[in-house]
């Protein structure tokens, strides 16, 4: 609960509780602040069980932890059925850059040529635009008006 606070900061509160409550009085606050910790605690367990107890038993190993966002995504990335290895191995970043940057630079150096005779049997994605004839108009377009 209190993983994060030093020392020193322990003795600071220490002192300071001291010089609010008093020496008199300091024992008895701290029962009433652990019976009141106690009592949250007491109420919290009842409502999970209530909980628990009302979504039946397909839901008997259900934890409230994995509802927090990083926790879930924690337990469902250890298991290794996922095969997130398997994509990470099979995507391969240096290989989709190549193919990118060849298929750029054959649109600017070639021209138009067909999909399966320079690019290796890959298909050219680039835009060819089409000569309109002298009195094709060009599409309507509703939206754009």
């Amino acid at each position: 609960m209190f993983n994060d606070i030093g020392p020193l900061e322990l003795v600071t509160i220490i002192v300071i509780a001291v010089l609010v409550f008093g020496p008199d009085k300091l024992p008895k606050v701290i029962q009433d602040v652990t019976r009141t910790i106690r009592k949250i605690r007491e109420f919290s367990e009842s409502a999970k069980h209530d909980i628990r107890s009302e979504l039946g038993p397909e839901f008997k190993d259900f934890e409230f932890e994995d509802l927090n966002p990083k926790a879930f995504l924690r337990k469902q990335l250890d298991g290794d059925e996922l095969g997130l290895k398997e994509i990470r191995n099979g995507f391969d970043l240096k290989k989709e850059m190549a193919e990118v940057t060849d298929a750029v630079n054959s649109r600017d150096g070639d021209g138009p040529s067909s999909p399966s005779s320079s690019s290796g049997g890959r298909i050219d994605m680039t835009k060819k635009p089409e000569d309109p004839g002298p009195d094709d108009r060009p599409p309507f377009d509703a939206d754009a008006t």
